[in-house]
């Protein structure tokens, strides 16, 4: 990293690493050359680590760095044979984990694919662009910087060592980020001839559990609910060539667009501009505002509760929400006291 020091990291993991997981675990020792030059005949274990000091290491360099270990893992691990789940949400994957017995791998995405660019997200040069208008825009909580976009690398590099012949379920259900998520899969594996099967859990619920009340997200289900449901659709027929084929279309019209919203209506999605919910925001707060004995600062957090109540339908992420609360306040709609640091942080009211 710098023109004589070098960094000598042991992997002691098969899994891939998120920069947390870099600086919490493993081994990483220190070496100091006399000459840069020394580096083309280094070895570790004919030289002396550091003891008792060592050199900061910048977040951008530690991402680059885990990055770098990655594909050497990449290169060495032992690969799952054995049937792939991939789901577009983390909370999913967490029960179907449990509820499904194995051999098996389950995949997720830690993204929000209903809103945020999607522009040429399956290259590099969409990743950087998406990355650097969630960061201008998004508040992540509770998470470094690059954690986000190290566990998203992760699950592409899951889904490229996906072995042939083994059977892919992908779950989705009937709302934005898992329609979404579908197409961004099916890209990502056009050029695997694995049997891709689709498990449309909202359907099968519908079908199988509850006729009367549905649910939109896979993430509502619980863990019966999951083992049923894939009991019933892991005998369903692969999709169709041509079924892939269209689903890739439909990525790459999405990944042509640089809108920041989308939303699921009537089997399709549409893209819709991203001043869409400012409306209800601020009719959320002049009812909030009606229910007062004062007109009085309210916490963003209550707003955003109230908001996603009335939207269980559409599975809008907080994080967007917040952020267009904040787009209100910098032009001058809404009034601020407190750090927008995050929704719990500040409260708003109507100027």
């Amino acid at each position: 990293m710098e023109p004589a020091v070098v960094f000598v990291y042991k992997i002691e993991t098969n899994d891939y690493l998120t920069v947390s997981r870099f600086l919490d675990g493993g081994s990483l020792e220190t070496y100091e050359l006399n000459h840069p030059e020394e580096f083309n005949t280094f070895t570790h274990e004919e030289s002396h680590p550091l003891f008792g000091r060592g050199y900061f290491i910048q977040q951008n360099d530690t991402y680059k760095m885990t990055k770098f270990i990655n594909k050497q893992i990449q290169k060495h691990r032992v690969i799952n044979d054995g049937p792939i789940h991939i789901v577009s949400t983390e909370s999913a994957a967490g029960t179907i984990r449990y509820s499904i017995d194995r051999p098996r791998k389950v995949l997720a995405f830690s993204e929000f694919f209903s809103f945020g660019p999607l522009w040429k997200l399956d290259r590099e040069e969409g990743q950087a662009y998406r990355n650097e208008w969630l960061f201008d825009n998004i508040n992540m909580e509770f998470q470094d910087d690059y954690e986000n976009e190290m566990r998203f690398a992760n699950t592409l590099l899951e889904i490229e060592d996906i072995e042939e012949g083994v059977p892919i379920y992908i779950w989705v259900g009937n709302n934005t980020l898992e329609q979404i998520g579908v197409r961004f899969i099916l890209q990502l594996l056009s050029g695997k001839a694995n049997a891709v099967f689709l498990i449309n859990s909202a359907v099968l619920y519908q079908k199988l559990i509850n006729h009367h009340l549905p649910i939109y997200h896979t993430s509502q289900m619980t863990p019966d609910h999951i083992k049923l449901i894939f009991e019933q659709g892991k005998n369903s027929h692969p999709l169709s060539l041509e079924d892939r084929e269209q689903y890739v279309r439909e990525w790459k019209s999405l990944a042509q667009s640089k809108g920041v919203l989308r939303l699921w209506r009537n089997n399709e999605i549409s893209s819709v501009s991203e001043n869409h919910y400012d409306s209800l925001i601020i009719q959320i707060i002049k009812k909030i505002h009606r229910e007062q004995v004062h007109k009085d600062f309210i916490r963003a957090s209550k707003v955003i509760g109230e908001m996603l109540e009335q939207m269980m339908e559409e599975f809008v992420s907080d994080s967007f929400l917040e952020y267009r609360i904040r787009y209100l306040i910098y032009n001058g709609v809404l009034e601020l006291k407190g750090v927008p640091k995050s929704m719990r942080h500040y409260s708003v009211k109507l100027r």
